[in-house]
C-alpha cells in the first residue's frame, strides 16, 4: 500500500516545550501558595480549547491577582528562555530525510499558533522540510477533533486512510484516529501516563521508528 503522508504534531513531538510550559506554569501557581498536579495539567496537553492558565489561577487564588500581566510576562520568559535550551528531538531529521527520499509529503498539525509553531520550526532549521504547517489559526476546532488532520492531509492531497500521523498525547492520538490515519504515539515526560489505547502503535522515540517498518506493520 502507497503511504500518502506523514503529519506531525509539533509542541512535545518534535521539540519538547511541554516541560517547560508545565514546570513555568506550575511555578506560577506555587508564587502564589498553590499546588498544580501533573495530573491536572495533562487534561490541558494536546489541545487549545480550556481556559487559560492565569484564569484558573485566578479562579483557585479567590480574587483578581494584583499583577497578572507581571505574572504572565515572568513566566513566559522563563517558558522561552528554557525552550532556547531544546534541540529538536530525537529520530525527526531521520524521518524527514527518510520520506523526502521517497517522495512522501510531510505536514504539521498543531493546536499552536502559527507564529509559535513556524517560529521554532524555522528556528530549527526543518519548516521547509514540511509541504504543509497546519495550525489552531486554521481550523474551528483544534485537537482532540480531527478537522487539523483533515486539513493537513487536505493540503498535501493525501488520502487520510493511507497516512501516518505522529503524535505525544491522548488528545492528539485521539484527534488523529478520528480523522482516519494510522496513528504512531511518542510519549513525553509529560504524557508518559496518558490513555493512548486507541493508538496503532507507540514508540519511546522518533530515532526507532522508519518508513519501512510502518508499511511492514500496515
Amino acid at each position: 500500500m502507497a503511504l500518502h503522508a506523514l503529519i506531525f504534531d509539533f509542541d512535545g513531538l518534535i521539540l519538547d516545550t511541554e516541560v517547560s510550559e508545565f514546570t513555568t506554569v506550575r511555578e506560577a501557581f506555587a508564587d502564589h501558595g498553590l499546588e498544580l498536579t501533573l495530573q491536572a495539567w495533562q487534561r490541558r496537553v494536546g489541545r487549545a480549547d480550556h481556559a487559560h492558565w492565569l484564569d484558573e489561577l485566578e479562579e483557585l487564588y479567590g480574587r483578581p491577582l494584583p499583577d497578572r500581566d507581571g505574572v504572565r510576562q515572568k513566566r513566559m520568559q522563563r517558558h522561552h528562555a528554557m525552550i532556547e535550551l531544546e534541540v529538536i528531538r530525537p529520530g525527526v531529521v531521520e524521518l524527514l530525510a527518510e520520506a523526502a527520499s521517497l517522495g512522501v509529503p510531510a505536514a504539521v498539525a498543531s493546536s499552536s499558533s502559527r507564529g509559535w509553531v513556524e517560529g521554532h520550526l524555522d528556528r530549527l532549521g526543518v519548516l521547509d522540510r514540511f509541504l504543509a504547517v497546519v495550525t489552531r489559526d486554521d481550523v474551528e476546532r483544534a485537537k482532540p477533533w480531527p478537522d487539523l488532520f483533515l486539513e493537513a492531509c487536505r493540503r498535501v492531497g493525501a488520502n487520510p486512510e493511507r497516512s501516518v500521523a505522529f503524535e505525544d498525547s491522548h488528545n492528539g492520538s485521539l484527534a488523529a484516529k478520528r480523522a482516519g490515519l494510522y496513528c504512531v504515539v511518542v510519549p513525553n515526560d509529560i504524557t508518559r501516563d496518558h490513555d493512548f489505547s486507541h493508538a496503532d502503535l507507540i514508540m519511546t522515540t522518533l530515532a526507532d521508528v522508519s518508513i519501512a517498518d510502518l508499511l511492514a506493520r500496515r
